[in-house]
Order: C-alpha cells, then sequence, then structure tokens
C-alpha cells in the first residue's frame, strides 16, 4: 500500500509589494510505500519543508495534490494516522515528560486508562524513565528531541514525519533517535523524514529523494544512488597469490571461492553534493 502520494506538486509563494513570485516547489511527484523509511534531502531553501507542510495540510498547494494512505491531505482526516516531530518542538516548560504526553494524548482523545498505559510504554520506548517526572524546561536538546519523538507517537500513527530529527543534538543523543527510527521500522511504522546528516540517512533510510531549486533531482534506493556506475567490484574468498589480473576469467578456475560481484560503493554526502551543485 501507498502511505504517502505527490504528484506534481508545485507551490508559489507571492512576494508582498512586488510583482514577484518564488517558485518553492516545481512540480514534485514521490511516493513512500507503507512500512518503509524514506528520506528528503536537499540543501536550504531546496523545498523540502514546503512539501512536508502541503502534506500535512499546513500550506495548500498552488497545483497537484498530496495524499496520505489514499485521502487528500487538504482533508483533516488524512492527519488522523499521522505523527510528526517538527524540527524545533516546542512544549510547555513546565510540565513533566509524563505530563506533556498526557496534555498530548487527552488532544488526540485517548481514554484515560489507555492513555496511562501507552505514557509508560513511550516513556520506555525513548528511554527517558529516569526523568518521567522532571519538568521538560531543564531537559537537554537530545531529551527535548526524543520527547517530541514520544508526542508524535502518542496517538499510534501509522505514518512518522520527522523533520530533522537529530538536529542540534550531540552523537550520543543522534545515535539514540536512529535507534528509534529503526525501531519504529521493525514496527511496522512508515517514516518520513527530511535531515542534513547524511550519514544517519544512509543508517536508516530504504530510500532517498534528493531535491534541489525545488526539484527533484535524484530518487532511490540506497544501493543504487550510491553505486558507481560503469564499474564492478568482484569480492573473492581464499584467492591464490596473482588473482588479480584477469579475475573474471580465472576467479573460478583457480579453486578460489566467488563471494559476490557489486558497483564499488560511494557515500550518500557525494551524491547530494553531486546532485545539488549547479553546474557551471
Amino acid at each position: 500500500m501507498i502511505a504517502v502520494s505527490v504528484e506534481n506538486l508545485t507551490k508559489v509563494y507571492p512576494v508582498p509589494m512586488r510583482r514577484q513570485r518564488v517558485v518553492a516547489v516545481k512540480n514534485l511527484s514521490l511516493t513512500v510505500k507503507e512500512g518503509e523509511v524514506y528520506g528528503l534531502l536537499g540543501p536550504n531553501g531546496s523545498g523540502k519543508s514546503t512539501t512536508l507542510k502541503v502534506l500535512l495540510g499546513l500550506v495548500t498547494p498552488t497545483k497537484g495534490q498530496a495524499a496520505i494512505f489514499g485521502q487528500d491531505s487538504r482533508e483533516y482526516r488524512s492527519r488522523a494516522e499521522v505523527g510528526f516531530l517538527p524540527e524545533n518542538p516546542y512544549f510547555y516548560k513546565f510540565l513533566t515528560a509524563e505530563e506533556t504526553l498526557r496534555f498530548y494524548g487527552k488532544i488526540c482523545g485517548i481514554p484515560a486508562r489507555e492513555l496511562a498505559a501507552r505514557i509508560a510504554d513511550l516513556i520506555t520506548l525513548v528511554g527517558l524513565e529516569d526523568a518521567r517526572h522532571r519538568r521538560v524546561g531543564g531537559f537537554s536538546k537530545g531529551m527535548l528531541q526524543r520527547i517530541g519523538l514520544a508526542q508524535a507517537l502518542v496517538q499510534n500513527p501509522k505514518l512518522v514525519v520527522l523533520d530533522e530529527p537529530t538536529a542540534g543534538v550531540d552523537p550520543v543523543g543522534s545515535r539514540q533517535i536512529r535507534d528509534l527510527i529503526l525501531d519504529l521500522k521493525k514496527r511496522g511504522k512508515t517514516v518520513l523524514l527530511t535531515s542534513h546528516l547524511l550519514g544517519q540517512v544512509q543508517e536508516v533510510c530504504d530510500r532517498v529523494g534528493i531535491m534541489a531549486r525545488g526539484e527533484m533531482v535524484r530518487e532511490g534506493g540506497l544501493d543504487e544512488l550510491t553505486a558507481i556506475e560503469r564499474q564492478t567490484e568482484f569480492v573473492v574468498e581464499d584467492a591464490p597469490a596473482g588473482l588479480r589480473e584477469e579475475i573474471e576469467k580465472l576467479v573460478r578456475e583457480s579453486g578460489a571461492r566467488f563471494v559476490v560481484a557489486r558497483r564499488p560503493q560511494r557515500d550518500l554526502e557525494g551524491v547530494f553534493l553531486e546532485s545539488t551543485t549547479p553546474k557551471e
């Protein structure tokens, strides 16, 4: 099943007091399958945040459409199965972690008895057992992101949208959030995220879309995007000396075991820079 569908999406913002327009997103199309982790990448101003806002019904598209589990994103019902963590979430500083989740759970209409059990599960999931009764005003950036992820999951959504979930988080906190995303995948959740930390994206995402200047410039699975074209890499086990020469012809004749043939890989950062840097 398709969790997210964006078709020919265009968003144009008029510039106040000027006869100008800014094209934030141009003819964008993408799909996210149910149960996969999809990373939407791009430099600042590439249209990532605008795309998320359209998908979440916060912005009306100029042209095209977006849908969540088959429902038009402009309809409020489409967001019933969506949990959202913005880049800079705001919480009431005088509330504790437990009170924060209870507040959002009540907004979602979750019955009190069910909510109490869910809060306990979520606090354990995000690793905040020791801080459940601490006020969030004293939380570190990493802890705020984790309680933010917990509130995004409070209504047990099928789709989780994360906007720069590790922004400003130290390496330990980033690793914890990465592990949480992998755990969400194991639980069958669909995750759509934006990030500038390409190494982490490479660790958690099934597919990636790279945007630049409002358009999708590259998209595909990580193996596909990071493979170096026109080259093949052989991995040979128990190879005798001299096997490098004419390896394709000699590997089986030599008695070595042929393990795998693949195209050499580059990291996602190289693909990103190649795709988003204007060519002279």
